[in-house]
């Protein structure tokens, strides 16, 4: 008979917190606009002289 008592405490304490979906976010609240470079470059320019830094090559980490 406590089982009964118990589980129905469980299940309300479950309906509780679990029984509903949460609230719908707006489509407006989840983006963001942001100004940007009108040459579309977003402030990073190409520069051929320090392209090594980002190259990764297994033979140069192994120094081969």
């Amino acid at each position: 008979m406590n089982d009964d008592i118990a589980m129905d405490a469980d299940a309300a304490a479950r309906q509780a917190r679990f029984g509903r979906l949460p609230e719908r976010i707006r489509f407006d609240d989840m983006k963001t606009e942001v100004e940007v470079d009108p040459r579309g470059t977003g402030g990073a320019t190409y520069n051929p002289e320090n392209s090594w830094k980002f190259y990764s090559c297994v033979a140069l980490d192994l120094g081969l």
